[in-house]
Parts: structure tokens; C-alpha cells; sequence
């Protein structure tokens, strides 16, 4: 059976892992690829990264030797961010383009002037710990473990300026269908989400989800059916290009 790869960039604080529970609820033509970032899960021991545009280039290097078309990519918040700049990435290195980029709970990189507002240089702890409350995404018994965050917030600190030092340049658009997913609760304006479609020449179309910034997780299942929904078309249209 001809597989279709789905690379999925975690958001800021997590590990790629998040997105494993995924692997049991997707169909079976859809082969799911978390992408660790350094200083995470597995690659912990790793220096963390405070330059977006870089760390996509080191991991579109990472991914060449083996990535194999088809493949789409997925990212929520930083992970919508970075997934977009290693689209890029792949391409300056001679990779075909994803058949799709589902940019997820976040502003358009061309749309980010107030919606990173105050994260281009490094919080405090505190700042931190009430950011992730604003989020309502971590329990406070889990904000009150001091030795859970002494080793959360440094890669909290991190991603933050990943986001708030990210400036967008100019360059060829992508040629792939841009699919968004917002939710009706989060910081994320509609005209935020609706600039993700300056980022292509292809198709694009916004999904609007209840629920804060973490719909992906309290609507888990919806997000699943957008994205193989999406994927389904470009599946078939590949197993009919290799049977012909």
C-alpha cells in the first residue's frame, strides 16, 4: 500500500511526542512522523534553538536522506511556524513540496507584528508560568512542580523567541494547498488565520474549531477528520499515479 507521510512539529514547550497517540487513530495509508526538535525527548541533550529559520534548514537537512513524496506537514502555533519555514527549507534543498501544510492555532508569519508582541526577548520564569496559565493548556499542580518546570521553562524560554524574534522575508511562494485550523476561543484573530493564505499559490481553506488554544487535544477527533479529509484526495490521486 502506497503511504502517505505526515511530518508534525510539535508547540512551544512540547516534545514531538505529543502527537504519537495520533499513530492508533489515523488510517492506515497515513504514515505519521513526529519531528523532535534539539533540546526534547529524545534529543534533550541537544542545544535549544532561538533561531526559527536556521533549526528549519538544520532539520530540512535532517529529514532529506529519507523523506520520500508523498508527505504533508503539520505543526500547531510554533509548530504551523516552523512547519511552513521547513517546507521552504525542503525545498531549497531540492525536496518536492508537501502535498499539503495545515498550519494550526496560529497568526500568518506576515500577520505576527501584535500577535508576538513582547516575546522578542527572554521572560522571566514567572512570565512564563502565567503565559502557560493564560493558555489554560497545564494543570497548576503541574505549574507548581518546581522540578517539572526548572526543566520546562528553559525550552519554554526558547521557543518563545523562536516565535518573537521570527521576521518573514520575502521569497517564492509555496505551490502546496495551505489548510488552517483555528480555535473560536484563542488569541489567533480570523484575519490572522486568514493571511496563512498569502503563503501559496495553491488552494487554501480555514477550519474553525471550538475550544482555547490546545482545540487540537479537547477536539482531537475533528482535528484528525480535517486532516484526513485533506489528505484522502492526494492519497488516491498518488496510488493512481504509481498503478498506472
Amino acid at each position: 500500500m502506497t503511504k502517505l507521510t505526515l511530518l508534525c512539529l510539535p508547540y512551544s514547550g512540547a516534545s514531538a511526542m505529543v502527537y504519537s497517540r495520533w499513530r492508533r487513530k489515523l488510517p492506515e495509508w497515513l504514515h505519521l512522523q513526529p519531528v523532535e526538535l534539539p533540546g526534547r525527548g529524545a534529543r534533550f541533550d541537544e542545544p535549544l534553538q532561538t533561531d526559527l529559520r536556521a533549526l528549519a534548514m538544520q532539520l530540512a537537512k535532517e529529514l532529506r536522506p529519507t523523506l520520500k513524496a508523498p508527505y504533508a506537514l503539520f505543526g500547531h502555533s510554533l509548530g504551523a511556524l516552523m512547519a511552513c519555514e521547513l517546507a521552504h527549507a525542503l525545498r531549497a534543498l531540492g525536496c518536492p513540496e508537501p502535498v499539503a501544510l495545515f498550519a494550526s492555532g496560529t497568526a500568518a508569519p506576515t500577520m505576527r507584528a501584535d500577535y508576538d508582541r513582547g516575546f522578542a526577548e527572554p521572560k522571566t520564569d514567572a512570565e512564563l508560568i502565567d503565559q502557560l496559565r493564560t493558555l489554560n493548556g497545564t494543570s497548576e499542580e503541574v505549574l507548581a512542580n518546581e522540578e517539572l518546570m526548572s526543566l520546562t521553562l528553559p525550552i519554554l524560554r526558547a521557543d518563545f523567541l523562536l516565535c518573537g524574534r521570527f521576521q518573514p522575508v520575502q521569497r517564492p511562494l509555496l505551490k502546496c494547498p495551505v489548510h488552517v485550523l483555528g480555535g473560536k476561543a484563542d488569541k489567533a484573530t480570523t484575519e490572522q488565520l486568514i493571511g496563512w493564505s498569502k503563503e501559496t499559490h495553491g488552494s487554501f481553506s480555514v477550519d474553525m474549531l471550538a475550544g482555547g488554544h490546545f482545540f487540537i487535544h479537547e477536539h482531537e477527533a475533528k482535528v484528525l477528520r480535517v486532516i484526513k479529509d485533506q489528505l484522502d484526495v492526494h492519497h488516491r490521486r498518488h496510488a493512481m499515479a504509481v498503478g498506472a
